[in-house]
């Protein structure tokens, strides 16, 4: 038995011991695990949860007031002697669906998602969120901290798992068993998602993939393109009324080519812009690109070039994301600027201006490219022990190229083509006109977690997930989203903001 095993056997071990006169939840703060300092336990009333501020959600989040009746535990975890992984485990009192939610972060993450753990205990979970072993959003705790950065990178969302899950036994001893458990993320917590299906096959029984960072080596590189291209010249800024009539071209030349003109591609793809057809003829203007603009497009649709070999280093932004792309213009993110200088080149004074798309390349592949990204497509410890990996990713995400998730998507099914039905156990689906993580043009709020639970439960894999659209709160569109490669059609009569009048078919 490997390490890791018997670190989690005797984690069971101690939960199971104490489950068998555990009867309440502040009796949890007796419970003795690996590594793990209880800090409290405490029921938490009907409606009596009230968020620290600024932690709620920014009036977007669940409703605090409905939330049922709960044990909160607060956990300090510390696997080696340079960690303080800070975890919460959220237990329903009443109605657990005998389920455990892992919960991934955004960013630096930096502080528990209190949204995330609240949605998951509305629907009868069992669910736990981490801060991922820091506090605050930035990357300068690395900083003469290997260990805090490994925590960051993986290991503390795996040790969030395992001991949230003998938490949750411990718990429930005598009630039920846990019966199955899944990990939702995006952004940083889609990373997560695929390093736990990776690196931790046994932890989730399903796992949503959400806009995953999973190439972030590389990914922090193209932001600084972006930004460099905005800056070449003193004209070479695209301002937001440009964009707007770049967008527009776009839409006026390629929208209707998926059979319905609605203001959004539904495979982007299929799209052959031609630049030159926005660029001024004659004097400059608010609704076309100078030469020096067309440049500045031309470089973020496409990827930064290795001087010396040619090669694309990365991925570029898809047709249609046009009207997210001015803060990338401007400068690159801040989480992109401190994973430069204290994860991958580890340099906190490197002046970004001056990255070499060669030499900077290498070093970050060799640096982070392993701990940093999740690129390993062998997930089949994974699947052939049942799990089920669920993926999403919008067209017009200006953080993430959606080309991360479709190179991944497509890697998997190369490396395990072996493996008999894979489609049946890994599906990716695109979302047309939404951003990162949500938000756009597009329909961009839909269920990914029931989807998952049919699928992995009752072995009904789905063949369309219904998207919705808000505007000012009311839903004026939806639309199915479909299991990559097939699109969404219009079957030719009925309102095209109603997801019934469309279908997935294998449709280019």
């Amino acid at each position: 038995m490997n390490k890791r095993n018997t670190c989690l056997a005797a984690t069971i071990l101690a939960a199971t011991a104490l489950s068998l006169s555990a009867a309440t939840c502040e009796s949890l703060s007796a419970l003795s695990l690996p590594d793990t300092i209880i800090k409290r336990a405490q029921t938490v009333g009907t409606g009596a949860f009230t968020p620290p501020v600024g932690r709620g959600g920014n009036g977007r989040g669940p409703n605090y007031k409905e939330l049922p009746a709960f044990c909160r535990v607060q956990a300090s975890l510390k696997p080696t002697t340079d960690s303080d992984i800070r975890i919460e485990v959220w237990m329903p009192l009443e109605n657990w669906n005998g389920r455990f939610e892992g919960t991934g972060n955004g960013g630096w993450a930096g502080n528990i998602g209190l949204p995330a753990l609240a949605a998951a205990l509305k629907r009868g979970y069992a669910v736990a969120g981490t801060d991922t072993g820091h506090t605050g959003g930035s990357g300068s705790f690395a900083v003469g901290h290997p260990e805090k950065l490994i925590d960051f990178e993986y290991r503390s969302i795996h040790e969030m798992t395992v001991k949230g899950k003998a938490i949750t036994s411990a718990f429930y001893a005598g009630s039920g068993d846990l019966k199955y458990s899944y990990f939702s993320g995006c952004s940083t917590g889609g990373r997560q998602a695929l390093k736990e299906a990776q690196r931790f096959p046994a932890d989730y029984d399903g796992i949503i993939v959400g806009d995953p960072a999973a190439f972030n080596s590389i990914q922090m590189i193209r932001e600084v393109a972006v930004s460099q291209a905005g800056h070449k010249t003193e004209g070479s800024f695209i301002p937001a009324e440009k964009l707007a009539a770049l967008h527009k071209a776009v839409l006026d030349q390629c929208d209707a080519l998926d059979g319905v003109k609605d203001g959004l591609l539904e495979n982007p793809r299929r799209c052959k812009f031609d630049l030159k057809s926005i660029q001024c003829k004659d004097q400059d203007g608010p609704s076309c690109l100078t030469a020096a603009q067309v440049e500045t497009a031309w470089a973020i649709y496409t990827s930064p070039k290795n001087p010396r070999t040619g090669k694309d280093i990365f991925f570029g932004y898809e047709l249609g994301s046009e009207l997210s792309w001015e803060n990338p213009q401007k400068k690159p993110s801040g989480f992109a600027v401190d994973m430069l200088h204290f994860a991958i080149l580890m340099d906190p004074n490197r002046d970004l201006s001056t990255i070499n798309y060669d030499s900077d390349v290498t070093t970050a592949l060799k640096l982070a490219g392993e701990s940093l990204d999740a690129r390993n497509p062998d997930i089949g410890p994974f699947l052939t022990r049942g799990g089920k990996l669920l993926m999403y990713h919008g067209w017009t995400d200006p953080g993430v190229p959606p080309s991360v998730s479709l190179t991944y998507y497509q890697s998997v099914m190369n490396k395990l083509n072996n493996i008999k039905n894979l489609n049946d156990d890994v599906r990716l689906f695109m979302a047309p006109g939404m951003n990162h993580c949500g938000g756009g043009e597009g329909p961009n709020e839909f269920d990914t977690l029931t989807a998952l639970e049919q699928w992995r439960q009752d072995g009904k894999a789905p063949t369309q997930i219904v998207a919705e659209h808000r505007t000012d709160g009311v839903v004026d569109r939806t639309r199915p989203l479909c299991p990559y490669p097939q699109v969404a059609v219009y079957q030719g009569s009925g309102s095209t903001n109603e997801a019934q009048n469309f279908t997935c078919s294998a449709r280019k």
